[in-house]
């Protein structure tokens, strides 16, 4: 005999509460959705449609693009992109122009991170192949002074004058310094200026308007390599295995003043090395596999010149290792895991992604998550793109997909499969999702003519 239809009722509902893919089909809220994508459910009785994405620079980039940011340099937002052969191209969102940054073979192939300084140029930061900026022209090397010894301090010195050699690369600054003298004999060597674009040690020559003579200074050469760098209290800030590296005051290549130092994370809580650092809400969060620290209060002491400030481990068990899905949104900091989404706030950690956390067992966690913040019909929105393996009547299609949350709602979008990398740029105040297939730079939510 066979089964009895079961009974189907209909009801209407103007309440759109978002997607909850967590419950059964069954037992979701009213107002709620089983799977809502590339629909807004902004309010009560209003959804839309969310536009389609546009191709809006062909062949952008000329290689396989593995990591892409935006930053703004002389008031000019850029999009670069770091490619799998090494090279490094941008193009310029305000006229769509494309550029190159460095050819083939001068970054990694992976791992490589910008940050803007002022908005002067981008600090770059390679785990191979050291510490670099570039200002819109150059692409130097850091590559400034390190250590200064002083092998013989001569005799009769009276107003002994310090010169460093140029650097080797164009764009490069020359280093500058100040002698010490202690009973007329070089006792130390300040360094005023790092400098940048050394790519051997400088030499440093010695005069005087007396008849000083006899100094003998050599220096070495501060080249970094890391995985993560970023700006924050006046200084630039490195991050390589369980290390944090900051430069002196006001200044992003100099490592040698007393103000600049270096501090290496002990405690038990970070597991493995640093994921990333991320400055913002006026801290500095220093992101483990399962742990975040976050630095504060950076200040000068007066007396040493010292930089001083305070490490608070703010979370000892959950984390991330995923630097491209870690973004400040409004006064919190949202990460993505292999195990949902979570929002720091304050020194409180919540998860926020509950109702749809039945997604996260069919994440393809092996392909790259990237994520920002965007303006999706004029309203602020939090966005995860990654590859979501979709089963449907028992065959299995990975696509991409994005994750969107505002308002404590959920919903999907797509953007199309072919979407690699993705990254946020502002534009005239916008908020706007830019993606890449590879080669093509595309703009989301952008196409009106579809929907």
């Amino acid at each position: 005999m066979a089964a009895v239809e079961q009974k189907k009722s209909y009801f209407v509902s103007k309440d759109f509460k978002g997607v909850n893919v967590k419950n059964n089909r069954t037992a979701i809220g009213e107002g709620e959705f089983a799977w809502l994508e590339n629909a807004q459910p902004i309010g009560f009785g209003n959804i839309k449609i969310v536009n389609a994405p546009t191709t809006v620079v062909s062949n952008a980039f000329s290689n396989t693009v593995t990591y892409m940011a935006s930053a703004n340099i002389n008031n000019t937002e850029y999009m670069f992109a770091f490619e799998e052969d090494g090279s490094a191209q941008y193009v310029n969102l305000e006229t769509l122009t494309q550029g190159n940054v460095a050819a083939a073979n001068t970054f990694s192939n992976a791992d490589v991170q910008i940050v803007q300084w002022k908005n002067d140029r981008i600090l770059i930061i390679d785990p191979a192949r050291g510490y670099k900026t570039w200002d819109g022209t150059n692409l130097v090397s850091i590559g400034s002074v390190g250590s200064v010894t002083i092998n013989n301090g001569g005799a009769n010195y009276v107003a002994p004058t310090v010169t460093f050699s140029a650097p080797g690369e164009a764009g490069g600054v020359t280093a500058t310094g100040e002698a010490v003298l202690v009973a007329n004999a070089i006792s130390q060597i300040i360094v005023t200026e790092a400098g940048s674009g050394y790519t051997s040690a400088p030499t440093i020559s010695i005069t005087d308007t007396g008849s000083g003579s006899g100094a003998n200074v050599t220096c070495t050469l501060f080249s970094q390599n890391g995985t993560s760098v970023a700006t924050f209290g006046g200084r630039a800030w490195i991050a390589d295995g369980r290390t944090v590296y900051y430069s002196a005051a006001d200044t992003y290549n100099d490592f040698v003043s007393v103000s600049s130092g270096f501090i290496t994370l002990t405690d038990s809580t970070l597991r493995t090395d640093i994921s990333t650092i991320i400055a913002a809400n006026n801290f500095l969060y220093i992101f483990g596999e399962d742990s975040i620290n976050v630095f504060s209060d950076v200040r000068v002491n007066s007396t040493t010149g010292e930089t001083l400030f305070t490490n608070t481990n703010v979370s000892a068990s959950i984390g991330s290792s995923f630097k491209y899905a870690i973004f400040p949104y409004f006064r919190s900091m949202l990460f993505m895991n292999r195990y949902g989404i979570y929002a720091l706030v304050g020194a409180t950690t919540s998860k926020i992604s509950d109702e749809i956390d039945s997604v996260f067992p069919d994440v393809d966690f092996t392909k790259p998550i990237t994520a920002g913040q965007v303006l999706i019909n004029n309203i602020l929105c939090a966005c995860w793109t990654f590859t979501y393996n979709e089963s449907i009547n028992g065959t299995t299609t990975p696509r991409k997909v994005q994750a969107i949350f505002f308002d404590r709602k959920w919903f999907f979008t797509s953007q199309g499969d072919t979407i690699t990398r993705t990254a946020p740029a502002v534009i005239s105040g916008n908020l706007i999702m830019y993606g890449t297939t590879g080669s093509n730079l595309i703009r989301f939510y952008n196409d009106s003519t579809d929907g």
